[in-house]
């Protein structure tokens, strides 16, 4: 087949859904399909252009057997409403004529977030005549509504309008839960339009590593500490300045150090409540390539999951099964009914806390400090349910086989009906 992938996110981002979306072209490369992914300029999590992106329109560049075609976008360190406008205008309008250079795709499949996307894909399906999959990450703008990041009436009002164009548009609708089945459904999409297809993690890639001689505790003097680490995103979603609080509350116990990874830009605040605070267990350190992530995770004695309590409970942070595949026990501070956990919970490898309560946080962490049987325990369950639900593999094969089936319809729809197609059969009826 020929494969065009539409996504904001591509690498080299190093989280998020650009990994994702990276291996899912790569192995689809691998399985003999020609892939080409038109994308962004790589911007995330610094939300700036990449310095050797900088100052062009346009670029092509293949890696790995993918062509890829990235297109300029308005990207603003902080974004607004009108900022957030126009990012997505831009990369919309430009994407759009940058996919319209290249061959004829068999099948689009498009990445949500972003959500204006939807309408250059819809036109490119009408001009390829080809079928589309919207591969569905996050549901907007309900989630960003329910945590604050959009407040505007006439943004959510026209981001409502394009989550509906979005769902009727696509051919088919690839769920990462079955939360947003559920979630999709409510809103009047048939079921049958759906498939989940959970996100994956690359086992053989992101895989338990020995935490004595580990170059990452060595790095930051944490070779005696039990190491509780967050690493990702810090936004309004994640609620990330409990695990200070948190911190605070276990400063008794001198072997416990809490360590948080992230942007630069986004450790600021963090900084200056750990100082106000006067918190001495917590090390905040900037993200690192994405080839040092297994030694990071390693370096773990328990990862955390943070989410605040408004977050909607379909989302299901993609780090779940990068913890789980580490084979560190997680602690998860997340909405208890939610889907991230409940993916803890079935996996048997770690403790969900209420979001929000640095208390309860900090005694779940106290909790494993002093169980370290537990704690492996907890890591092994962790890295088994990992590789039994979230291999890449299956997911890869999942996709392979949902595009399949949409391009192989289309063939047999545009088959020419010839006089040998309406020739009778021959029957023969026995007595």
């Amino acid at each position: 087949m020929r494969i065009l992938i539409y996504s904001y996110n591509y690498h080299p981002e190093p989280i998020g859904i650009a990994p994702l979306m990276t291996e899912l072209a790569e192995g689809l490369v691998t399985k003999g399909h020609e892939v080409r992914v038109v994308t962004a300029m790589p911007n995330y999590p610094q939300r700036k252009i990449y310095p050797d992106y900088r100052g062009q329109f346009f670029c092509e560049e293949e890696r790995n057997g993918v062509k890829i075609q990235r297109c300029y976008v308005a990207i603003h360190p902080n974004p607004g409403v009108v900022t957030r406008v126009l990012l997505d205008g831009s990369f919309a309008l430009l994407s759009f004529f940058h996919a319209l250079k290249g061959w004829r795709p068999d099948v689009i499949l498009s990445t949500s977030p972003s959500l204006p996307a939807c309408v250059p894909v819809a036109l490119l399906k009408l001009i390829y005549g080809c079928p589309t999959v919207l591969s569905l990450q996050d549901i907007l703008p309900e989630a960003a509504v329910r945590t604050g990041l959009i407040n505007n009436k006439v943004a959510i009002r026209i981001f409502e309008v394009l989550e509906k164009f979005a769902y009727a548009s696509a051919t088919r609708i690839a769920v990462i839960t079955d939360s947003f089945s559920k979630n999709l459904v409510s809103k009047g999409v048939p079921a049958s339009k759906l498939k989940r297809i959970s996100n994956w993690v690359d086992t053989n890639f992101i895989r338990p590593l020995p935490k004595h001689e580990n170059s990452f505790r060595q790095q930051h003097n944490l070779q005696d500490k039990f190491v509780v680490l967050y690493s990702g995103n810090i936004a309004r979603t994640q609620g990330v300045r409990a695990i200070i609080h948190a911190a605070d509350t276990l400063q008794h116990i001198p072997e416990i150090e809490f360590v948080i990874v992230g942007e630069e830009r986004q450790l600021v605040d963090l900084q200056n409540l750990r100082d106000e605070l006067g918190v001495k267990n917590v090390t905040l350190l900037p993200f690192a390539p994405r080839k040092e992530l297994p030694t990071m995770l390693a370096a773990a004695d328990v990862s955390l999951i943070m989410q605040k309590a408004s977050v909607v409970g379909f989302n299901m942070p993609s780090k779940t099964m990068v913890l789980m595949a580490s084979g560190r026990p997680i602690v998860a501070s997340v909405p208890g009914s939610g889907a991230a956990a409940q993916a803890v919970r079935d996996s048997g490898g770690g403790l969900v806390v209420e979001p929000e309560k640095p208390n309860a946080l900090a005694k779940a962490i106290q909790t494993l400090y002093n169980d370290p049987a537990r704690v492996e325990q907890l890591g092994k369950k962790g890295r088994a349910f990992a590789i039994a639900n979230y291999s890449f593999e299956q997911s890869l094969e999942s996709y392979e086989s949902l595009l399949a089936s949409l391009v192989n319809k289309v063939k047999n729809l545009s088959t020419p009906i010839t006089a040998s197609t309406l020739q009778p059969k021959n029957i023969s009826i026995k007595p």
